[in-house]
């Protein structure tokens, strides 16, 4: 075993000569794999908000400029307070500092901007790949000016082309959230090549590296796990990086003499070369990084269901270990064939291996041998250029998924694309190096070979072309994923839902009902179903799906909620009561919850539990319209003119340009005989809401008690050209007519 840190020129490698791609300028490279990026994802660059973006972006109260900056540092991903046991605890500051940057720039939430700064992000992640590559390929070779030399130029390149128009990035990059993922990358490789270069002084001294280089890594390394949490296994990359091509330490060697106690391992040649310091300060630095996310966690990891991860909660050991390997493989899979993607993996899409002699564990085997090969390769070649680039190769594929893998703690997913945005690297250098043996060996093979990388080049950027396009809409999202998981409840959950937004009720029952019957505990699915048939009235069966869904989780709210309207059309309000109070029992700030409590106090004459549930629905959401407008005419209706009044004029400093709150407003100044403001506020809602017939109708009621009998006259025929069947307004009108007929009678 020798320790030899790699400051000398080397020459190009054989074999990269032979890789079918042209030898471009180090710029030139980097610009055309930033082209390829762009040409892969541009046509997503105008797409919609679609799936977890909701509750990441439009939902998600951090990125509002009036919400306090400091906000971001102690709540999660998606704006919910960290101490929350509902919590998720994915803490990602820096990239919610991204969304609210975006939001600011753009005046607003406009998706443009999102997806234009992820697509930018992967075009420059992919154009630095070509650099981390010619590092990992041929280690820290200097020239003359101290630059670090390429010297796998064709395979670095070839390897961040691949990397740039694989498919399976699509969510990373269409998907706005993905932008956890791109920005740790983004510093993941930064943190690699801020580590190079604590070795890049030209000096021939073995023990010279640059602590403040390798501090810097530490922060970046933190920067990329304050992005997501998976930046913290750059550490890892690094620390083979040291072993493998810094200290050019021959494992397989390594081993040898320490099982079988040969040659004697020479400590002071390791001290020598600093490794150990270097070592050390990485692991203090992890440890502590580690220890400060567990204290921001708070309440500890976040409560995953078996719907989530249904392999986490199988009793029997033996068949959780088999379906995490078969996890494995699927993740393996869409690396090798990136055809098969979805936005979803779980309830069903991945049935769970109950047996050994399910035949799927073929796929466990074939995965083991492969990884046993490349292992055994990586380890046991005779060639230290061949032993160092694909141990390094496997260490980037494997390294970075680890915290997917379910081995440390739980993860809440089945498989998700987005993880393998930076294992995909370490598959991307694997293949290219491949690529270049396989040219290299088999030369009279040579033009085949070439013709078949071009080809998958040209597939991949085919597939990305169009997978980004069907990210640019939740219709074509969930539509597509119909055919790749049919078995999947929550893809049929939000077919239903898009359905249902669109305003195709007819079309979402039958998605929603499919959910359910596919997952028959499925509370989501029976919630939005029961909220369709509530609102065409079919009560009965929405009772029953809403008791079965609160029935199997007990604390829904919503579902609480929903239930609780339908027993209020249903007249049973004692229940109705109940069910609203368990809603709020298990969400404590729930202010549409107080508003149809309100309404159920309203039906039963309660008007003080009214007038205090609307207030309380105020309260927690100063904006709560409904509520406003339903104390100002519950007040009105009960002759408490004064009191009405003074909650309108509160309600429309708050939202000044609600035209239902200037109506109600208009109408108890009106019975006040404050003909001129009642007037000033009909006048002002006409101009927000020219097409209000009831607006028309009681501004000229309005007119009629204040003697503008012209004027009540145009408002009565504007309000009846509306609505010509409100009966109100037509007697009204028709006593109007009599009194005007009655004017212009000559005098006897």
């Amino acid at each position: 075993m020798t320790y030899d840190p790699v400051h000398h020129a080397l020459s190009e490698v054989y074999w990269d000569r032979q890789i079918p791609l042209p030898k471009l300028a180090p710029v030139q490279a980097k610009v055309t794999v930033a082209l390829v990026a762009l040409l892969c994802f541009m046509n997503s660059y105008d797409g919609e908000f679609v799936f977890d973006d909701s509750e990441a972006i439009i939902n998600n109260k951090d990125l509002k400029p009036t919400t306090p900056l400091h906000n971001i540092w102690s709540n999660d991903f998606w704006g919910s307070n960290l101490s929350s046991n509902s919590s998720h605890k994915s803490y990602r500051p820096l990239t919610v500092l991204t969304f609210r940057l975006n939001y600011l720039l753009a005046g607003g939430l406009h998706p443009v901007g999102f997806h234009v700064l992820n697509i930018i992000l992967h075009a420059v992640i992919s154009a630095l790949m070509i650099d981390m590559f010619a590092i990992l390929i041929g280690g820290l070779a200097h020239d003359e000016n101290g630059r670090i030399l390429n010297n796998a130029p064709k395979t670095s390149l070839l390897a961040a082309l691949l990397f740039a128009a694989h498919p399976v990035h699509t969510e990373s990059v269409a998907g706005i959230v993905g932008r956890a993922d791109l920005l740790c990358a983004l510093f993941f490789q930064l943190s690699f090549l801020t580590y190079c270069k604590a070795f890049n002084r030209g000096s021939d001294r073995d023990d010279r590296f640059s602590v403040q280089w390798v501090v810097v890594s530490l922060l970046l390394c933190a920067a990329a796990m304050l992005c997501k949490e998976q930046g913290i296994t750059v550490l890892g990359v690094n620390a083979a990086f040291d072993v493998l091509l810094i200290c050019n330490v021959n494992v397989y060697e390594l081993s040898q003499r320490l099982l079988l106690r040969k040659n004697p391992l020479n400590v002071s040649e390791i001290l020598r070369t600093g490794l150990l310091t270097r070592l050390a300060l990485m692991g203090l630095g992890g440890l502590s990084m580690l220890y400060a996310r567990w204290r921001i966690m708070g309440t500890g990891p976040p409560a995953f269901t078996e719907v989530d991860n249904p392999a986490s909660f199988a009793e029997n050991i033996f068949l959780r270990i088999v379906n995490y390997n078969y996890y494995y493989s699927l993740n393996a899979w869409l690396l090798l064939c990136p055809w098969w993607l979805c936005f979803d993996w779980s309830m069903g899409c991945v049935p769970l291996i109950k047996s050994a002699t399910d035949w799927r564990m073929v796929w466990l085997l074939l995965l083991w041998c492969i990884l046993i090969g490349l292992i055994s390769q990586a380890l046991c070649s005779q060639d230290s250029q061949r032993r160092r680039t694909l141990t390094l190769g496997l260490v980037l594929l494997v390294v970075p998924f680890l915290p997917a893998c379910n081995i440390f703690f739980r993860v809440g997913f089945v498989v998700a694309e987005r993880v393998l945005y930076l294992s995909s690297a370490g598959y991307c250098l694997l293949l290219a190096y491949s690529v270049g043996h396989c040219c290299c060996r088999w030369s009279k093979y040579r033009k085949p070979l070439c013709v078949s990388v071009l080809g998958l080049l040209c597939v991949y950027v085919a597939r990305c072309a169009l997978r980004s396009h069907q990210w640019r809409s939740e219709q074509s999202l969930f539509t597509n994923a119909l055919s790749v998981c049919p078995l999947n409840a929550k893809v049929h959950y939000n077919v239903g839902k898009n359905l249902a937004d669109r305003g195709n009720s007819t079309a979402a029952i039958a998605y929603y009902r499919e959910a359910v019957s596919l997952h028959p505990t499925y509370v989501h699915a029976m919630n939005n179903l029961g909220n369709i048939l509530k609102e065409r009235n079919e009560l009965i069966e929405a009772e029953h799906l809403l008791s079965k869904a609160v029935s199997i989780q007990p604390d829904f709210a919503a579902a609480w909620m929903n239930l609780g309207i339908v027993q209020n059309s249903l007249q049973r309000f004692e229940a109705a009561e109940k069910s609203y109070w368990n809603a709020i029992r298990f969400r404590k700030k729930y202010p549409d919850c107080y508003y149809n409590l309100g309404r159920l106090y309203a039906d039963l004459n309660r008007n003080v539990d009214a007038l205090n549930a609307w207030r309380n629905a105020t309260v927690l959401k100063p904006d709560h319209s409904l509520a406003w407008n339903n104390m100002v005419i519950l007040l009105d209706n009960t002759g408490n003119l004064g009191q009405a009044e003074l909650i309108g004029r509160e309600a429309l400093k708050l939202l000044p340009n609600d035209h239902t709150i200037m109506f109600s407003l208009a109408n108890v100044l009106g019975k006040s005989q404050k003909y001129k403001e009642s007037e000033g506020f009909f006048l002002h809602a006409l101009r927000i809401n020219p097409n209000s017939a009831s607006c028309h109708g009681n501004l000229a009621v309005l007119y009629h008690r204040w003697g503008k009998l012209e004027l009540a006259k145009k408002h009565y025929e504007l309000s009846l050209k509306l609505d010509p069947e409100a009966p109100g307004t037509r007697d009204n009108y028709k006593m109007l007519r009599r009194k005007l007929d009655q004017l212009k009678q000559p005098a006897p």
